[in-house]
């Protein structure tokens, strides 16, 4: 049985003035399977659609303003920006999972 491809979340900017309520800082590094109870829920449920795309084989356009996949959190007061790919070691089981 194929195993589906690790997908792993950074924090790499916020746009809000205000800090996470939830403690999260720019740098942190988030395992989306195995971390979840880690992250603020707000986060992990803005997440959920683009980890499912891009561990299925779907594409996401990349941010004009970072050249990568991003999201943002959906607390207006914080609007953490979040970076979101495939654990490089893990994207070939990307094609085995799709056949």
């Amino acid at each position: 049985m194929v195993k589906r491809p690790k997908v792993i979340m950074k924090l790499i900017d916020r746009k809000g003035k205000y800090g996470c309520h939830h403690g999260h800082k720019i740098g942190d590094v988030f395992d989306f399977d195995t971390e979840r109870g880690i992250l603020c829920a707000m986060a992990v449920h803005a997440a959920f659609p683009y980890a499912e795309i891009l561990r299925y084989g779907g594409e996401i356009p990349l941010s004009k303003e970072y050249g990568k996949i991003v999201f943002c959190c959906p607390d207006p007061d914080v609007v953490n920006v979040f970076q979101i790919e495939l654990s490089s070691a893990k994207k070939q089981n990307v094609e085995e999972i799709n056949k």
